[in-house]
């Protein structure tokens, strides 16, 4: 069951500074977007996002930058990426971020194509696409966390996509979450409380080398992703 502990929040948690540090964090996700260019590296590009950072007034990471470039977007959060690979003319790269504004925590991530790249924009365009229907769902029925996460494979297969199941999901709120020691979303048997819990979809090509990402907080207001 969830527990206070697991849903627990500090005492300056304010669920408007929530939303904001989710809004700030879309926006440092897509200047980054702006940077990104054939020929870049994922080292070079983590360059130009702290460039960004700055420039939004963040106030910390509270995880590390992850970019993922090419066959690299098939990698989970803790596998370290292949070295020296740079964005092709016609490839893809996701961007995961975790920052801080205003003592809150910000949690996105998204996927985009450079150059002409049918597959890959298929499969960004379904990560996004089954983070929106597991969200839906869980808005309209009240599903708990692992159920939601049996609906997302289920959904991953039909469309032709194979669903990572290391990825499942976590808490975030005041700074720091941690020390609620909250799990994983997909291992809740209960239904998630809105604002408190990422959800994260991780897809790859059934056979072909690349995948795409997309995360964003479960809330029942609709955030400002601006995907397009």
């Amino acid at each position: 069951m969830t527990t206070p502990t697991r849903e627990a929040v500090g005492q300056r948690f304010d669920p408007a500074l929530m939303q904001h540090a989710r809004e700030r964090t879309w926006a440092a996700l897509h200047g980054i977007r702006e940077r990104m260019h054939p020929g870049i590296s994922e080292d070079e590009a983590r360059l130009e996002a702290t460039e960004v950072f700055r420039e939004l007034g963040f106030e910390r990471l509270w995880h590390p930058v992850i970019i993922r470039i090419g066959a690299n977007t098939t990698k989970t959060y803790r596998q370290r990426s292949d070295p020296n690979v740079r964005l092709g003319e016609n490839d893809s790269y996701f961007i995961d971020l975790g920052l801080v504004f205003d003592g809150h925590e910000g949690d996105v991530g998204d996927t985009f194509v450079v150059g002409h790249a049918p597959e890959r924009q298929a499969c960004a365009d379904a990560a996004r696409t089954l983070f929106h229907e597991v969200a839906g769902i869980w808005r309209t029925q009240g599903l708990s966390g692992q159920a939601l996460y049996a609906f997302a494979d289920e959904r991953a297969q039909a469309m032709g996509w194979r669903l990572n199941h290391e990825i499942k999901g976590h808490r975030v709120g005041d700074f720091p979450h941690s020390v609620h020691k909250a799990g994983d979303l997909g291992e809740m048997e209960t239904s998630p409380s809105s604002g408190l819990w990422i959800l994260e979809i991780q897809l790859a090509h059934p056979s072909e080398p690349f995948g795409a990402f997309y995360e964003d907080l479960l809330s029942h207001t609709e955030g400002k992703s601006a995907s397009a």
